[in-house]
Formats: C-alpha cells, structure tokens, sequence
C-alpha cells in the first residue's frame, strides 16, 4: 500500500512539474511580446514621420500625398497589449484548473496517508509493529499535506497574476481618461488618488514638504525615491522632476502630507497598492504624473 501511495506523488509530482514549466513559458512568452510592443510605441511617438510614396516626375511638392496606411499599421499597440493581456489571463487560469486537478488527486493521497497511519497506529498499540513504522507514517502524511500547501500557494499565486493584471489595465484605463483634469480637482479610484494641483512644481522645492513634516511629527520625511531611479528607468517612467514619499495615503501621516500638498496647491499621485508598471506599492508621489499617460 505504501509503495502504491509513493508511485502516486510521484505521479503527481511530474504533473505538477510539467503544469509550472507550461506556465512558465507561457509567462515568458508573454512578456517577451510585450516588451517590443512597449518599445515599438515609445519610438513610434518620438520618430518623425516620412511618406512612402514616390512622387511622380510630373508632380510638384505641394501635390505629393502619402501612400495609404495599411490595416496592419492601423492596428494600436493599445489594443495588442489588451489582446496579450487577455490571453495571459486565459494561460493563468488554464494554469490555475490543472492545479487545481493536481490538487484532487493530492488530497486522496492524504486520505490514503491518514487511513495508512490510523493502522499503523493501532497496529502499534497492538505491539504487531514497531514505532519506526509509524514514524514512516507520520513522515508520509506530513509530505503528502505538504505537496497541498504546495498547490494552494501556486494556485493563490496565480489569482494574484490576474488580479494584478486587472488591476494594471484599470489603472492605465483611468489613468487615460483622466486626461485633461481641471486645475485643482482630484480623481478618486479604490486603487490611488490624483490631485491636480495648480501651483508650479519644481524638485527643489522637496524642502517645504521635508520641513512640515519634521515640524509635525519631529521626524524625517520618508522618501523613497527623490528624483530618477533605477526602478522608474526599468518601467519608463519620467520621475526627473518628483519624489516617492514611503507613507501610506490613508495613515494619520499621509493624510497629513495630502493635506498640506492640496493646501499649497503641490501635484501628487497617492497609491494605496502596488500597480504593475506604475507603482511598487502604497506611497505618495509628489510631482506631475511620471506614467507614460
């Protein structure tokens, strides 16, 4: 009975491989489509554009027209990346059901480990064999519980995927409607805030933030990041002329700043979460939008 339980996680174990190396490529599959289409855009808006019809030997300059644009050239990347968005979502939960499968089959296999050990156990009282066999027992059991804690972390990573995901196309969706906001208003979403602030915003004038903050709670302020960094160069963002503050916007703290920003009319984006490719988690920027929006 054991040797059939061990030829069963086994089994298992190859299926749960096969299904993450599957997933993985799919995974990198997806971002090794995405990155050139971000590229593509970015050099797309900075190259000037250049016609490429010939003119005829009889037509003047004035009278050249341009060669029609094909479909292909129609086409955003826009809405390429909500169709690679779509399809890495579908790819997740594929992921997601055949963990799901794997797991089925995990649970029987504690059952069985469970069914395995009450005998070992009794047989044990019973003096028929020793405490090593039901040590055995126990050591199966525990690795056949773990194999589904495995699967559950796996398939948690995976709604975290999509939901991450989600949450990115909302926030470049809000993000883009924005667009132009009235000077002083704020646009308020579950996952940030955006205040439009009317004065002129220049990163020297990080000191009049810093000093409120040292005089109200006698401490430093938190910047995370005062100007460019590594993380803003890697998702293209323009972070020259803002500094990210490490409070969260809905803390007695934040709530502070936020209100001292509005007061002075000071631009700022508080995100109360990480949004992939905009923020790596809840702080303040305060600045002008860095998004490419």
């Amino acid at each position: 009975m054991k040797q059939k339980l061990n030829r069963r996680l086994v089994s298992a174990d190859s299926l749960l491989k096969l299904a993450v190396e599957k997933f993985s490529t799919i995974v990198l599959l997806f971002f090794l489509v995405l990155i050139p289409i971000v590229v593509a855009a970015q050099e797309k808006a900075v190259a000037p554009k250049t016609s490429l019809a010939k003119p005829k030997a009889n037509q003047t300059k004035v009278t050249r027209k341009k060669a029609p644009q094909t479909k292909a050239n129609k086409t955003r990347p826009a809405d390429e990346l909500a169709r690679l968005r779509e399809e890495f979502i579908k790819a997740t939960n594929d992921y997601k059901a055949s963990l799901e499968k794997l797991r089925a089959s995990y649970d029987k296999d504690v059952r069985k480990a469970e069914d395995e050990l009450i005998k070992s156990r009794e047989l044990f009282a019973a003096g028929l064999i020793a405490r090593k066999a039901v040590e055995a027992g126990e050591a199966q059991l525990a690795q056949a519980k773990g194999k589904v804690a495995e699967v559950d972390r796996r398939m948690a990573n995976a709604d975290s995927q999509i939901a991450d995901t989600l949450l990115e196309a909302e926030a470049e969706t809000k993000l883009a409607k924005s667009r132009p906001m009235a000077k002083g208003s704020i646009m308020r979403t579950t996952s940030f805030i955006r205040y439009n602030g009317a004065a002129v915003w220049n990163l020297s004038d990080a000191w009049k933030v810093q000093r409120f903050f040292l005089d109200a709670f006698r401490k430093p302020l938190p910047i995370a990041a005062f100007g460019q960094g590594s993380i803003h160069d890697r998702w293209r963002l323009d972070h020259h002329n803002a500094l990210d503050v490490s409070l969260h916007p809905d803390g007695p703290e934040g709530q502070a700043v936020l209100g001292f920003l509005r007061a002075n009319g000071i631009p700022y984006l508080a995100f109360r979460e990480a949004i992939p490719g905009t923020a790596t988690g809840a702080h303040i920027h305060i600045g002008r939008p860095s998004h490419r929006y």
